[in-house]
């Protein structure tokens, strides 16, 4: 895995902003892998009594694999697209909870990516080297996503 050039950061592969983004670092990306960290800190979203819940997890996850998809948009010359969550398998903790002061190491493993769009990626998270969980996601990233979004504009289910 060769590491990323240390010029980019996570707000330039990643769409969210403000509270919504949660990584501090990407550590290194190639085409099949990402690993990034985040510190859990007291002005964390959803932290309560100094604690993360487990299932927040799922959101760093997926966020590491938009910063792949995000390195992957540039190495091809086209802008950081947007990128939803499909789904997850198998999401299985091995602790109920992030506690303030910790880093996440989160890595994520390209499975599958389909010239349509979808992927999925075998992720995982770390706390002081010990596995805290770890999950299968399933993406989409639209070939167009704002013309995707717009497209969406007044449907209901």
């Amino acid at each position: 895995m060769s590491a990323i050039d240390t010029s980019l950061v996570v707000a330039d592969l990643v769409p969210h902003r403000g509270t919504m983004s949660w990584l501090d670092r990407i550590l290194s990306v190639d085409t099949e892998r990402v690993v990034a960290e985040a510190d859990i800190t007291e002005d964390s979203l959803f932290l309560r009594d100094g604690r993360l819940a487990a299932w927040i997890g799922i959101e760093y996850m997926a966020q590491t694999i938009a910063a792949w998809a995000g390195q992957r948009a540039r190495r091809e010359g086209r802008a950081v697209a947007l990128g939803f969550l499909v789904g997850t398998r198998r999401y299985d903790v091995h602790r109920q909870s992030f506690k303030a002061g910790e880093c996440l190491r989160i890595e994520a493993n390209c499975e599958l990516m389909a010239d349509n769009g979808l992927g999925m990626f075998a992720c995982r998270i770390l706390v002081g080297g010990e596995l805290a969980a770890s999950a299968n996601l399933s993406v989409f990233e639209p070939p167009e996503g704002g013309a995707f979004m717009d497209s969406k504009k007044g449907e209901t289910s």
